[in-house]
């Protein structure tokens, strides 16, 4: 990571201040815990959802929605993230599960399996924009949380990261579709070889009906 000048390196800290504001309204609440996903919106693949609790005192620069990261940089921080969490998991669920309980469900069963596999129990949650369905731990939405909140921002990482390794793998199973540079969201290539070749195992038949018959 570049070396920063004074001033920047000042500012990069004051914005991270900015962004545990929400994790120290939980002063009695000694784990707060992250949680945001990635996969949503394309067409084939997992949706993964990332759960991270990091050390209140814990100085991650440059923690922020992972979608306004560089790749390099998001590489960069899931590393050390991993390196400074008290505890953080990854929950994965696969396209034949999307399409049989839909996107929404399936978002909310792989933030449950990511909450269940941390080795630490948060006292509460901060997730980005919704409520999950079926945990007892407190939980508080917060809308573009990935951006307010460094808890929430270091679960998109994981689950940013964690994801785009998975569909790099994919890529070398399923070259023909390009899965290592689109991830599997419907660019133009994508939904183009769609047509020409049909899916393959890891499309959601529920997203790709309105390109293959």
């Amino acid at each position: 990571m570049r070396k920063l000048s004074e001033e920047k390196l000042a500012a990069e800290r004051e914005r991270l201040e900015l962004m545990k504001s929400y994790e120290r309204q939980y002063e009695d609440s000694i784990l707060v815990c992250g949680i945001d996903e990635a996969g949503r919106g394309p067409l084939a693949g997992p949706v993964v959802a990332g759960a991270v609790i990091l050390p209140r005192d814990c100085e991650i620069l440059f923690l922020n929605d992972s979608k306004k990261l560089s790749e390099k940089r998001r590489e960069e921080l899931f590393l050390e993230i991993q390196e400074k969490a008290v505890s953080f998991a990854v929950g994965v669920v696969g396209p034949e599960r999307i399409d049989e309980i839909n996107i929404l469900q399936a978002t909310y069963e792989a933030m449950r399996l990511a909450v269940s596999q941390l080795t630490s129990v948060p006292q509460v949650l901060l997730n980005d924009a919704v409520t999950i369905p079926g945990l007892d731990i407190p939980q508080v939405p917060i809308i573009k949380g990935d951006a307010k909140s460094v808890s929430i921002a270091a679960g998109s990482i994981m689950a940013k990261v964690t994801r785009d390794h998975m569909m790099a793998e994919y890529d070398k199973l399923f070259p023909e579709y390009g899965f290592a540079k689109h991830k599997g969201y419907g660019t133009a290539a994508h939904i183009a070889a769609l047509k020409e070749i049909g899916p393959c195992a890891i499309h959601r038949r529920s997203f790709i009906r309105n390109f293959v018959d």
